[in-house]
């Protein structure tokens, strides 16, 4: 028997206690996020610090933080996740307003919040992502039926959304409110709420969203970079022009691991927002393509694992998965889009690849949650399959059985 063939049997979801190939994707992420983060910082570490390796040695200390995070919330019951889900909104609201009074403006947003004593900066978005999927999630368990059938609960968690969605405009942090929107709309659509409610919102969110845009001029001056940056490829189109030369230098195979020419202090953010650039001009296609293969092992998967507890009947446990995976998803295409032009360019991190102690910590809570629903809802098909075999009828003995005992 083959390694690989050995590899998948261990990864096969079946009579396993958790999902294995959603592990697998969320480490490997992981793992290719330091080394890149470190091959992509080293040159503009040295310049800032003396030391090439200052970020990486602090996205290791996050690694370690967010696997500890994901450990202890592995450990807590879903119950919990689900009485406590008003208080974790009220937190994330209250994070939301906190960063606009006493936040740390970087660029031009206000997005951080400086924790005395401890060197990291939490950015409130991403912990008012988990705590709105959270909320939403114990919203349709509750109301479902009634957001199926009736306008008023089928709004009522958008409004919500609408109060974080001002919050972070505020930041501004316009990129955080296209993932929760698109979130919360995905997890309606997967509780079955009907689609034309969702043509007339979206539509009103079009008309919105483009006033929104059109509103600073910042935000203008990024869509028409978009739409052709090399009319202005030293002002408000160096980064994504930046970014592109990256990607046309790695060619197949990439000019090697270490060996990008667009770090050296060509491309702004290179470890945070644009880390996937310089990951495409190191490895390359190949190496572009098996991260976007990667992130979508994770997302398939995380779907599957809301799908069983779908069918298990464990609605929390079901639309949590389906939140998490709709964040992940949206936040990963955003970034990609971003770096290779697709999308103008947004302030998003790439989830368990970019710099970042906020995004590290939150999505590894998040796949957390991922194998805790997973765990809870195999434990809970287990414990069914016996309890339905003892309650179902014998079969009836067939007619050659019959015959033989007359």
């Amino acid at each position: 028997m083959s390694r690989l063939t050995r590899l998948r049997e261990r990864l096969s979801t079946r009579d396993q206690p958790f999902d294995g190939w959603l592990l697998f994707a969320a480490l490997a992420l992981l793992l290719i996020g330091w080394v890149m983060v470190t091959s992509a910082s080293t040159e503009v570490a040295a310049g800032l610090t003396g030391n090439p390796y200052y970020f990486s040695q602090r996205h290791g200390v996050f690694v370690l933080l967010a696997a500890l995070a994901a450990a202890l919330a592995l450990r807590v019951p879903l119950a919990w996740w689900r009485a406590n889900g008003p208080l974790l909104l009220l937190a994330g609201f209250v994070l939301l307003l906190a960063v606009l009074l006493v936040g740390r403006e970087v660029n031009g947003s206000r997005r951080w919040i400086s924790l005395p004593g401890i060197p990291l900066n939490l950015q409130a978005s991403e912990v008012a992502k988990l705590c709105l999927i959270v909320y939403l999630a114990g919203y349709l368990e509750r109301f479902l039926p009634a957001v199926r059938r009736q306008w008023g609960a089928f709004l009522r968690p958008l409004l919500v959304v609408g109060v974080f969605a001002a919050l972070l405009i505020l930041e501004p942090d316009y990129g955080a409110v296209v993932v929760m929107t698109g979130c919360a709309m995905g997890m309606l659509l997967m509780a079955g709420a009907p689609w034309g409610r969702f043509v007339l919102i979206l539509g009103g969110l079009g008309v919105l969203g483009f006033y929104a845009a059109i509103a600073e001029p910042y935000r203008l001056a990024r869509l028409t970079s978009f739409t052709d940056p090399w009319a202005d490829q030293f002002a408000s189109g160096y980064q994504l022009t930046q970014a592109l030369i990256a990607f046309g230098r790695g060619h197949w195979l990439g000019t090697g691991l270490g060996n990008s020419v667009q770090k050296l202090y060509y491309l702004p953010e290179a470890h945070t927002d644009f880390v996937f650039a310089v990951l495409a001009e190191e490895l390359g296609l190949v190496g572009a393509v098996g991260v976007v293969a990667l992130f979508a092992l994770l997302i398939v998967r995380a779907l599957a694992v809301g799908r069983r507890a779908e069918l298990a009947r464990l609605a929390f446990a079901a639309y949590l998965s389906y939140g998490i995976a709709f964040v992940i998803a949206a936040q990963a295409f955003i970034n990609i889009a971003v770096s290779t032009g697709m999308l103008p360019t947004k302030g998003l991190t790439l989830p368990l690849l970019s710099y970042g102690g906020s995004s590290l910590l939150v999505s590894g809570v998040m796949v957390a949650l991922l194998l805790r629903a997973d765990i809870e809802t195999r434990l809970a098909v287990r414990q069914a399959s016996p309890a339905a075999s003892r309650s179902s009828p014998k079969p009836r003995s067939t007619s050659k059985t019959q015959g033989a005992r007359q």
